[in-house]
C-alpha cells in the first residue's frame, strides 16, 4: 500500500491519541546509566537519583533495557527470573520507588520483555537439564537429538546470531537451541505453561505501575520444527512470508492477541511496541491494535546521511502505520547499534559488506579512533538529524547519551569486553559494547561521575567533554539543543500530518505539520536560502541569515 508522497495524512490528534502515537520515550541501559552502589555497574537507585534529570529533558517516557536477575551472559537478556531485580541493581522496593519518581514527573515506564528464550539459570531449564529426555521440563524448551549414528552432531546446521552452531549439546546427549547465545535456550512457544507464565509476568509488572512493554524479537517466538528439519541453506531459501519455520510466523500474533486482552484490562490500557526485524510489508501485523501496537522503524539506523533515503523512509514507513492504525517510530541509536554520531562521521560502508550496516563492521574497527572518524561532521549530522526526527509525526525513541552528542567507545581492550558476538566471532567484530559504554555526569572523577568506583566497560578520556556538568551550562550544546527541540515539540505536535513542499535541490528536505510549523533539513553543505519563516531552533551552533548551513535542519514557524 502507499499514499502520495505529495501529502501524507492521519485523522489523530494530540488531545484525543493514545500517549504512545507521538511519544518521545527515552532508553535507558540500567548497567550503564548511573551507579548509586559505587559497584561499578548502574542500578535502579541510580537511575532514581537521576529522576530530576530525566524529567528535565522533556521526554514523555523510560524504557529500561533489562534489570532483571541475569548471568550477563548477554547484556542482561539472559533472564533468570523475569519478576524480579538483579540484586545488583537493587530491589523490588527500589523499582517501585523509582516508577513513583518519574511518574511523578509526569513520565511513564516502559519495561524490556525477552520472551524468545530464557537464561540458562533460569529455574525452569535447571529443572529441565534434571528431569531428562521426554519430560514436561524439557517440553518448556527445544530439545532434540543429535544427528550422525551416535547423536554426536546437532540436529542441524543452523548458526546462532552471535556465531557459531544455534544447538548446544546437554550432558545426556540432547541438544537444545539457542538462536543467540549458548546461554540462552530458546522457549518452546507451542507449551501452553510457557504462555500463561508470560501472562503473569505481564501482569506482575503492570501492577507495578508499568505504563507499557518492549518486545524483544518478537517476531521469532513461535516455530514450526516439524521433523525432518531444513538446512541451513534450505531455510535461507524459504520466503519469510508468515509461514517460515522460524521468523515472523503468522502464529506468533496468536500470543499477542492473549496479550493485548491483558494490556486492555487495565486502564489506562498497557501499551507494547515490537522489535521486530520484519519484512516492510509485515510490519503491520504487528503493529496492529489486536496485537502489540506498535512496531520499531529501524530503517534510519541502516540508511545514510542522505536526503532521498530519508525522504523514501518516512514516507513509506508513514504509510505503513495507516495501515495498522498505528504511528510510525524513529529511531537513530539504541544499545544494539552504532551510535548515529558515529555513523554519521564514518566514510559510507561498502554495498557488499558481510556485517550489517546497523552493527559498523570493518569500518569502525579500521579507523574509528585512528583519524578516519570525523567527529565534527558525525556530530554536526547527528544532530541535524536528531531534529529531523523529532519533527515528524509519530513516537521517537531516543538512547542515553545522545543527547550529549556521545560517539561509539571503539577504544575497548580485549579483555574487557563483555558482548558475546565479540567471542563468538573470534574477536572479528567488536560487537555492542561500544554503545553501553556508562555515562559521563561529570567532566572528573573515577568513572565521571557515573559511580564512586569506576564503571564495568572503561570510559575513554574524551568523555569528559561530553559531561552533562560541561553541557548544562552552555546553550550551544547538544543536551541544550535537545532540550529546546523536546519543549518545543511538545508546544506544536498535533495532528499526525505531514505535508511535503518541493525546495528545488535534490539534498534539502521540507516538510509542514500542523499549526504551520515547518522542518528543513539541509543534507548537502552548501547553504540552503530560506524564503521566509521565523527559526524557531535550528541543529547548527553557527547559521547565516536567511539560510540554512549545510548539515543543519531547523525548525521553522508557518508562513
Amino acid at each position: 500500500m502507499t499514499l502520495p508522497d505529495e501529502l501524507i495524512r492521519d485523522d489523530s490528534t494530540a488531545d484525543t491519541a493514545p500517549w504512545w502515537r507521538q511519544a518521545v520515550v527515552y532508553q535507558i541501559y540500567p548497567r550503564s546509566f548511573a551507579d548509586a552502589s559505587g559497584d561499578g555497574i548502574g542500578d535502579i537507585p541510580g537511575i532514581l537519583s537521576r529522576a530530576d534529570y530525566l524529567g528535565s529533558l522533556g521526554i514523555d517516557a523510560v524504557w529500561l533495557s533489562p534489570f532483571y536477575p541475569s548471568a550477563l551472559a548477554d547484556g542482561g537478556y539472559d533472564v533468570a527470573d523475569y519478576r524480579d531485580v538483579d540484586p545488583r541493581l537493587g530491589t523490588l522496593d527500589d523499582f517501585d520507588a523509582m516508577v513513583t519518581a518519574l511518574h511523578e514527573r509526569g513520565l511513564k515506564v516502559v519495561v524490556d520483555i525477552v520472551p524468545n528464550h530464557t537464561s540458562n539459570l533460569h529455574a525452569w531449564f535447571q529443572e529441565a537439564l534434571a528431569a531428562g529426555r521426554g519430560s514436561a521440563a524439557r517440553d518448556r524448551y527445544i530439545f532434540r537429538e543429535g544427528s550422525g549414528p551416535d547423536g554426536a552432531e546437532p540436529p542441524t546446521d543452523w548458526t546462532a546470531a552471535f556465531g557459531g552452531s544455534a544447538w548446544e549439546r546437554v550432558e545426556d546427549g540432547q541438544w537444545y537451541l539457542h538462536s543467540f547465545a549458548i546461554e540462552q535456550p530458546d522457549l518452546n512457544w507451542a507449551n501452553p505453561e510457557v504462555r500463561a507464565d508470560f501472562v503473569k509476568t505481564l501482569r506482575f509488572w503492570s501492577d507495578r505501575g508499568v505504563d507499557g512493554f518492549r518486545i524483544d524479537v518478537a517476531h521469532m517466538l513461535t516455530k514450526d520444527l516439524t521433523e525432518p528439519l531444513p538446512s541451513a541453506a534450505e531455510l535461507a531459501d524459504m520466503p519469510v512470508d508468515g509461514s517460515h519455520p522460524l521468523l515472523d510466523r503468522d502464529d506468533v500474533h496468536g500470543v499477542y492477541a492473549e496479550w493485548r486482552e491483558v494490556f486492555d484490562s487495565y486502564d489506562p490500557p498497557r501499551t507494547a511496541v515490537a522489535e521486530a526485524w520484519v519484512a516492510s510489508d509485515r510490519v503491520p501485523l504487528y503493529a496492529s491494535p489486536t496485537s502489540l501496537g506498535q512496531s520499531f522503524n529501524f530503517d534510519l539506523l541502516v540508511a545514510d546521511f542522505d536526503a532521498a533515503q530519508f525522504r523514501d523512509i518516512v514516507t513509506r514507513n508513514i504509510a505503513l502505520a495507516a495501515r495498522s492504525g498505528s504511528s510510525s517510530t524513529w529511531v537513530l541509536s539504541n544499545h544494539d547499534v552504532f551510535r548515529h554520531a558515529t555513523r554519521y562521521g564514518l566514510p559510507v560502508p561498502p554495498e557488499d559488506s558481510a556485517v550489517p550496516k546497523r552493527h559498523g563492521g570493518g569500518w569502525l574497527e579500521a579507523g574509528a579512533d585512528q583519524g578516519v572518524l570525523d567527529r565534527a561532521a558525525g556530530e554536526r549530522r547527528a544532530r541535524a538529524a536528531t531534529l529531523f526526527v523529532l519533527g515528524l509525526p509519530g513516537s521517537a525513541y531516543l538512547y542515553q547519551g545522545e543527547e550529549l552528542g556521545l560517539h561509539e567507545v571503539a577504544e575497548i581492550p580485549a579483555d574487557q569486553r563483555q558482548d558475546p558476538t565479540f567471542f563468538r566471532t573470534h574477536q572479528e567484530q567488536f560487537g555492542r559494547d561500544g554503545a553501553r559504554v556508562p555515562l559521563p555526569w561529570t567532566a572528573s572523577g573515577p568513572s565521571f561521575g557515573f559511580g564512586d568506583d569506576g564503571a564495568h566497560l572503561p570510559q575513554p578520556a574524551w568523555f569528559a567533554e561530553y559531561a552533562v556538568s560541561v553541557e548544562d551550562g552552555d546553550p550551544d550544546s547538544t543536551l541544550s539543543l535537545y532540550r529546546r527541540a523536546l519543549a518545543l515539540r511538545h508546544e506544536l505536535q498535533t495532528a499526525e500530518d505531514l505535508e511535503w513542499i518541493e525546495t528545488g535541490r535534490a539534498d534539502v528536505l521540507h516538510f509542514r505539520r500542523p499549526n504551520g510549523w515547518e522542518v528543513v533539513t539541509n543534507f548537502g553543505t552548501e547553504p540552503f536560502a530560506l524564503d521566509a519563516g521565523e527559526v524557531l531552533v535550528s541543529s547548527g551552533r553557527s547559521g547565516s541569515a536567511g539560510a540554512v548551513p549545510g548539515e543543519t535542519t531547523v525548525w521553522l514557524s508557518g508562513h
